[in-house]
């Protein structure tokens, strides 16, 4: 035979150019997804599923090769029919298998990151207590075990102690080594255990599960109350707690009530009780340019010494001058001198009513690079609050050097001026006489 009839004779037999048959048409593919349905619903183990998955990749693979006829406009897609057969099959294949051991390790595993990640109320954690001790009792007559016995916790309710009693479990599931074809049963039962488990976690109490004023009860926010309320109690309560010092009970007030009328109360209360366990929450809201917290971070002085570097941020800010007074203001108060160029820059701004924030907070700084950008700021500004303010920042930092370059200007026509040179010249002749004075 020549090699031109063995080019037609392998035509002829469809395999030319192919390991796999070019022939396949959708009648024999139908054909061989029929056997392959069949004994997907004969088989009952793991090994015969294996062997069903085996033939469904191989029409797969078949089909994935074949040159189907293109459909018209209006007929079916052959080629979609079939893929969406596999697919089909894939699912009930899928579905038919286990169930396994990892399942039932899974689903407890999921509920112990449950009751560990879930915020519960007291009556919320009795309740998961209870869905545990239920739980592992059912494992246990299951496996034979005796993963919820022996336990004798000062709390039988604390959540830790039941995350690991959860971890346990899973450890018997592990050590039974269950077959999914000769423990089905076992895995079933323990299945429906741990589904009692998360009905149990579901109906248990949350702490987001209560409205707002109960929470706040819950936290005892109202028990500073008497037996007379103001109205609203949230206010007379948030005004107790304040006396009291209570920076958590403000915060939880924060937290909970979102009008913007408790809102405000709250920020002003922290404002005026300036303690920097309020820190982490005022720091927050001022890396979104609140002013409030910026106040508020300023009044806590060195104890937002951590806040300076985002306060910084704000200095060059010329477009929201509110921003850029509190801000000043805040670090003046904080005094760190790691703001102090950034500050000494905006005495030459174009703002004239921002320009004195800037100068006080030098000021209240107190560091001596100071002296010259605001001796240079007093003798040549225009605007005399803004030189007024320079002068004051010199006697705030009260070196020899800052108090005579303040006192120069005694003379000054200005009143507002004059009035911080004298007091400059004062200082100055003060602590001559101290320098004079015999030791006692």
């Amino acid at each position: 035979m020549s090699d031109g009839d063995d080019e037609s004779a392998a035509e002829s037999d469809g395999t030319a150019g192919s390991d796999e048959p070019t022939d396949a048409t959708p009648d024999t593919l139908n054909d061989r997804l029929d056997g392959v349905e069949a004994d997907l619903g004969d088989a009952e183990t793991e090994a015969e599923l294996d062997g069903v998955e085996a033939a469904l990749d191989e029409v797969a693979t078949a089909l994935e090769g074949a040159d189907l006829p293109v459909p018209d406009d209006e007929d079916e897609d052959p080629r979609e029919t079939l893929e969406s057969r596999v697919s089909d099959l894939r699912d009930d294949l899928e579905a038919k298998r286990g169930p396994y051991a990892a399942d039932v390790t899974d689903a407890i595993e999921s509920a112990s990151g449950t009751i560990a990640g879930t915020r519960w109320t007291e009556q919320g954690r009795h309740e998961v207590a209870d869905a545990v001790t239920a739980f592992t009792d059912e494992v246990d007559e299951v496996l034979g075990t005796d993963v919820g016995g022996g336990e004798d916790a000062d709390d039988p309710a604390d959540t830790e102690a039941l995350a690991a009693t959860l971890d346990d479990a899973v450890a018997a599931v592990e050590d039974a080594d269950l077959d999914p074809d000769d423990n089905a049963k076992t895995i079933a039962a323990l299945l429906g255990a741990t589904d009692g488990l998360e009905s149990g976690l579901e109906d248990a109490q949350e702490w987001d599960d209560l409205e707002v004023n109960e929470q706040l009860m819950a936290e005892g926010f109202y028990d500073v109350l008497g037996h007379y309320k103001d109205f609203p109690p949230e206010l007379s309560a948030l005004k107790e707690w304040e006396s009291r010092g209570r920076v958590d009970m403000i915060l939880l007030a924060k937290e909970k009530l979102q009008s913007e009328f408790m809102q405000g109360h709250c920020m002003d209360a922290l404002i005026r009780m300036a303690n920097p366990d309020a820190f982490d929450e005022m720091h927050q809201l001022a890396q979104r340019r609140n002013k409030k917290a910026i106040e508020a971070l300023g009044r806590m002085g060195s104890g937002a010494d951590d806040a300076v570097e985002t306060l910084i941020e704000y200095v060059d800010a010329d477009s929201d001058p509110g921003l850029q007074k509190v801000t000043f203001r805040a670090l003046g108060e904080i005094g760190s001198p790691e703001a102090t160029q950034a500050l000494a820059n905006k005495l030459e701004m174009d703002n004239d009513n921002v320009r004195p924030y800037a100068a006080r907070a030098l000021g209240l700084i107190g560091d001596t690079r100071a002296i010259d950008p605001l001796a240079g700021t007093l003798e040549s500004d225009d605007v005399e609050t803004v030189r007024a303010a320079a002068a004051w920042a010199l006697r705030q930092i009260g070196t020899e050097a800052a108090l005579e370059a303040a006192a120069a200007y005694t003379d000054e026509r200005s009143y507002l001026v004059q009035h911080e040179a004298e007091l400059a010249a004062e200082a100055l002749e003060d602590g001559d006489a101290d320098a004079e004075a015999p030791a006692a």
